[in-house]
């Protein structure tokens, strides 16, 4: 077991830090750094890992781990200028209405930010519904947009909030 647990960290790490574009270059990372795995495994791990894929600004797709800190726009964006500091989680805005919550993200990081909130299962949002870049969560009928906004502030930085 420590043996995947290594390899699950190596997969991470090599995501977050190299523009990775296909299972293929990453066996080939992984062999060079003497984890020999099948694309069968890789795949097993990349779904454990929650790992999804996403078109960069220059129309590739990459490899990332969506919600992470460590993810840097840079790997999205090459040579594109100052970047907005939200995007490096994939956050784009929240607004409210009535007791929907809409929350923007760039291309492919709402599904699995809506995961997120619904695994935790937060007692004031009664659940999410997710496009490729949108998200639709459902307020309980006594929770203000202020609690709702506490709430969200586990996932996504809210500190650029329209009410």
């Amino acid at each position: 077991m420590k043996n995947k647990k290594n390899r699950l960290q190596l997969i991470l790490e090599l995501i977050k830090t190299q523009r990775v574009g296909c299972q293929e270059d990453l066996v080939k990372l992984l062999a060079e750094r003497d984890f020999k795995v099948t694309q069968a495994t890789l795949s097993r791990d990349l779904k454990k890992l929650r790992v999804t894929k996403v078109a960069t600004d220059s129309g590739e797709y990459i490899y990332i781990v969506p919600n992470s800190n460590d993810v840097k726009d840079t790997m999205l964006t090459v040579n594109q200028g100052p970047s907005n500091p939200n995007n490096s989680v994939g956050f784009v805005s929240l607004t409210f209405s009535g007791r929907m919550a809409v929350i923007k993200t760039r291309n492919g990081y709402a599904g699995g930010l809506a995961y997120d909130i619904d695994m935790s299962r937060p007692p004031e949002i009664l659940g999410t519904i997710a496009g490729a870049d949108t998200i639709f969560a459902v307020l309980r009928e006594d929770v203000t947009h202020d609690q709702a906004m506490q709430v969200l502030q586990r996932f996504i930085p809210v500190n650029s909030v329209i009410i």
